[in-house]
């Protein structure tokens, strides 16, 4: 690659300033790593973000990480929702496995907040935490144009579609799961089209819901509802395109009508809160999540499944190990972007996603075949699960577990 002098220098570059990435470079200030992130967004965008309607289900231990990154003490309370418990029903059966804390724990099964509120709040973190520590380079409105290792493979050449040159220790894609800094580093990733699109809209309802998540599996549709108050959740609905298109395309009464006949009345009446937005469903996972002085994070590396929730705190889990390995490396006066550091790096991240990546997968496959065997399948797990509750406490387990 074509230099052009002076260049830019910093520890690590970092493409994508979403939550993971504005985390991430927080998490390296305070290990004194210097960082510089990249974004085609304006900087206004990335610190006052529009909402795109999604709730974020947060793990205790990503509420310490964020507790750490003092991103959490700038969530305000009332953009909190408590999940104390939840539900997981098959079809038109009344009967739910119940996923909840230990008998007489006082203890949350998770917490809700709005991804826009996180972003905005990692934001606000990082720029405080830049202000007293490493300093935390910008580059909006950009776009990486073309990267190569320097000459003595000590660094990262990057340049941007400006022409300006940067130089990095490392640099991390932490763009999305449809990446183009993935492509460019010449790692596939296998994609998982499911066929459907995803919806989701506040509503209010007449019932109150006990602050408790429900999972629902109907026939040809997915249904999740995810408390924001007493008598408010987010809707989470899954449809075929042709479906999706119809019902986004309904005047608002018969848009609240038909979200009522969908949860067969079980909350009663449902009243629109807010815009309704829909997503198509797309999973992915990198085959490699490092190459020379590079490294994938967050949906770049895995793209989950929403049924499950667990993407964006897998995500969290990789800034604490990556930032992590970089701040020891750091401090034993060692190279941040060496092979081992990365190697490393990748076992334990695919460790702790894989498994779960392909467990969604499953779980996916199984809840949208509507064939007779699938059907009964399903409700033996339902009822398989309810009743042994080593099952159901690993569930819960894995949502209330410290970061520690």
């Amino acid at each position: 690659m074509e230099r052009s002098n002076p260049s830019t220098r910093v520890d690590v570059a970092i493409v994508g300033a979403g939550p993971i990435g504005l985390c991430f470079a927080n998490a390296l200030s305070r290990r004194g790593v210097s960082a510089l992130l990249i974004d085609r967004q304006p900087r206004a965008s990335l610190e006052a973000p529009p909402s795109d309607g999604r709730e974020i289900a947060l793990t205790r231990a990503s509420q310490e990480t964020l507790e750490a990154l003092d991103v959490w003490p700038r969530i305000p309370h009332e953009e909190r929702a408590t999940m104390r418990a939840a539900k997981v029903f098959d079809g038109q059966s009344l009967f739910a496995m119940q996923i909840a804390p230990r008998a007489g724990q006082d203890a949350e099964l998770g917490c809700l907040v709005p991804n826009r509120v996180i972003r905005g709040a990692a934001h606000a973190a990082l720029s405080a935490a830049s202000e007293a520590r490493a300093e935390v380079l910008w580059r909006t409105e950009s776009e990486v144009e073309a990267f190569a290792p320097s000459a003595d493979d000590t660094r990262v050449e990057i340049r941007l579609a400006g022409g300006e040159t940067l130089e990095a220790a490392l640099l991390v894609a932490a763009d999305s799961r449809f990446s183009t800094t993935r492509r460019a580093m010449g790692i596939p990733a296998h994609t998982y089209q499911h066929g459907q699109h995803m919806l989701v809209c506040r509503m209010h309802h007449a019932q109150p819901h006990d602050f408790t998540a429900w999972e629902w599996f109907g026939h040809g549709q997915t249904l999740a509802l995810l408390p924001v108050d007493s008598h408010c959740s987010s809707v989470v609905l899954t449809l075929p395109p042709a479906q999706m298109d119809a019902l986004m395309t309904l005047p608002q009464a018969d848009f609240e009508t038909e979200i009522t006949r969908r949860l067969e009345g079980r909350l009663g009446t449902m009243t629109q809160a807010a815009e309704a937005r829909r997503y198509p469903l797309v999973s992915v996972y990198a085959e490699r999540f490092v190459g020379p002085r590079q490294a994938l994070l967050g949906d770049a590396a895995v793209g989950m499944h929403p049924v499950t929730a667990h993407g964006f705190n897998l995500g969290l889990e990789g800034v604490r190990r990556l930032a992590g390995l970089i701040g020891d490396a750091r401090e034993a006066g060692q190279d941040i972007g060496a092979p081992r550091l990365l190697a490393r790096y990748q076992r334990e991240q695919r460790l702790a996603t894989g498994p779960l990546f392909a467990a969604t997968l499953a779980i996916v496959g199984l809840y949208t075949d509507e064939r007779p065997p699938a059907r009964l399948l399903r409700k033996a797990i339902l009822r398989a699960g309810e009743a042994a509750w080593p099952v159901r406490r690993l569930i819960a387990g894995h949502l209330m577990r410290s970061a520690g």
